[in-house]
């Protein structure tokens, strides 16, 4: 189901989207898929920890667009170091990401540093620049190891209604035993159910206005007693 061809689609504001059509789901909005990963992930995540190295887990690696905006984040703020740490199961072929326009949509730097996340290596650190190195995880999230200290979360995978098993209440307990002290967890999807198994795992959650063509998204964050 998840091997089979995707269909590269222009979202509205410019910039690509991948559509399987075995689920009938698209990887981003149609609404703009760099909208919204800027939205939900950089503005209402990232931009709120105020470490300057900060640990990042991405459930859900992709087109790769989140973690290059994450290492652009870095570029734009020279205090900042990140360390990424992505899980994928169905990594994308290179031909489709070679496709993508996310790099020549942010920037003269884009292009490189989009070929250079895809090109590093599975399973070992990869520095990408002397502020950001990638970790990337071919794996099921609910099975492999996580890091051990986390500060920030991206939840993106799949709808709920169309990958369930990925948002089960144990991934969300194991995120939280992991988390850092006032760590964040981010992600686009704002059900009801999704909000409630955060809560139970220890997150103390808020509903927050969503990207362009979407009414809210939940952010968490790990509270000490």
């Amino acid at each position: 189901m998840m091997e089979e061809k995707k269909i590269i689609q222009l979202t509205e504001d410019g910039s690509h989207t991948l559509y399987v059509p075995s689920l009938d789901e698209h990887y981003h909005s149609v609404n703009g898929a760099l909208q919204e990963s800027a939205h939900v992930f950089i503005d209402a995540g990232l931009k709120e920890i105020r470490k300057d190295e900060i640990r990042i887990l991405e459930i859900g690696f992709g087109t790769g667009l989140n973690a290059l905006l994450a290492l652009q984040y870095t570029a734009l703020s020279p205090s900042k170091k990140i360390h990424y740490h992505t899980i994928e199961r169905y990594p994308l072929d290179k031909e489709i990401t070679d496709s993508l326009n996310y790099g020549q949509a942010i920037g003269p730097m884009g292009a490189a540093w989009f070929r250079e996340i895809h090109a590093a290596e599975w399973g070992r650190p990869v520095p990408i620049t002397d502020r950001f190195t990638l970790y990337k995880t071919e794996g099921d999230s609910n099975t492999c190891s996580l890091p051990s200290i986390i500060d920030l979360i991206f939840f993106d995978a799949f709808a709920p209604d169309k990958q369930p098993e990925m948002w089960q209440p144990a991934i969300f307990e194991k995120l939280y035993a992991n988390a850092s002290p006032h760590a964040l967890i981010v992600t686009y999807c704002a059900k009801g159910e999704v909000r409630r198994r955060m809560q139970r795992a220890g997150f103390k959650m808020e509903r927050l206005p969503g990207p362009p063509g979407k009414r809210h998204m939940l952010r968490g964050i790990k509270e000490l007693e």
